[in-house]
């Protein structure tokens, strides 16, 4: 048996697994989405087929591009602040004497349930009874005060997510060589120069995954905007999962939820394959001769 046979054998289970529990699935969730896409359903009376009634519907919802504009605001608040908090720190505690302790620290927040952080962010920093605002005088009035919520929102996911990407940025920058920067600093280069010159465009392929993974979270923010702010003050946070959420399970409009379900989708995937390309360009002419 050649090598190439034997490596498909080998692999043969794990692929068998990969497309029945998940391809399969996702698959069947996809076709049943788009099914529901083209009905006119409450959940609870007969659906009526209108065909792509709900799809022209997007065009000129108001709400849905309002929404749109909120997670875009959102995004771009919190995706470069992910980023640069990721490789700041991550630069940071590289090789200092508590590295490991600290990194434990900072993944806590990841692995405590969405619910219970929530609940502890709500009574840690409420404005009116808020253990934070009791101790210091210093509240965030985002109860009442949109651009306070969307921070606040933002300053959540932020504390929920960062210790991921430190993990990620620590793991490539230690598979940089220290020969590389051995020697550029004997060549006489300074620190921060190494860092700037040889460390971050190695870590390139880093930032690609941390700004694709970075945008999913953004586009999925359904979860802490639920919890902490329901979508208000008057809609500020109202994030396209959240839009979605409402619209399916709160108005009983689930297959106009569904086609808002599509265009999510959609826009994830565009946004996505779109960064990766232009990085991938950036990185084919960064390392060109």
């Amino acid at each position: 048996m050649n090598a190439r046979r034997r490596s498909f054998v080998l692999a043969l289970p794990a692929t068998l697994v990969f497309v029945a529990f998940s391809l399969v699935p996702l698959l069947a969730v996809l076709l049943a989405v788009l099914r529901y896409a083209t009905w006119r359903w409450s959940g609870t009376s007969d659906p009526v087929p209108v065909g792509t009634a709900n799809l022209v519907r997007l065009l000129g919802d108001d709400a849905l591009w309002r929404s749109l504009g909120t997670t875009v605001a959102f995004a771009a608040l919190a995706l470069p602040t992910f980023l640069v908090l990721s490789l700041v720190i991550a630069l940071a505690i590289e090789g200092v004497r508590f590295e490991r302790a600290i990194k434990a620290l900072l993944f806590a927040p990841g692995l405590v349930t969405v619910g219970g952080s929530a609940i502890a962010w709500y009574l840690l920093y409420n404005p009116d009874f808020g253990l934070v605002p009791e101790l210091t005088g210093l509240a965030l009035p985002w109860t009442s005060q949109p651009w306070a919520a969307l921070a606040y929102v933002v300053g959540f996911t932020l504390w929920q997510q960062t210790g991921y990407g430190v993990l990620v940025a620590s793991a490539s920058l230690r598979g940089i060589p220290l020969e590389v920067k051995e020697a550029a600093r004997v060549d006489g280069a300074r620190e921060g120069e190494v860092r700037r010159l040889i460390v971050l465009p190695m870590l390139r392929p880093t930032l690609l995954f941390l700004t694709v993974v970075g945008t999913v979270f953004s586009l999925q923010s359904y979860t802490a905007v639920y919890l902490l702010t329901r979508g208000g003050p008057f809609g500020s946070t109202s994030v396209l999962g959240y839009f979605l959420y409402e619209t399916a399970f709160e108005r009983f409009d689930l297959g106009y939820g569904a086609a808002i379900t599509l265009f999510v989708l959609v826009l994830t995937l565009a946004i996505a394959f779109a960064q990766a390309r232009l990085l991938d360009r950036r990185h084919a002419a960064g390392s060109a001769p």
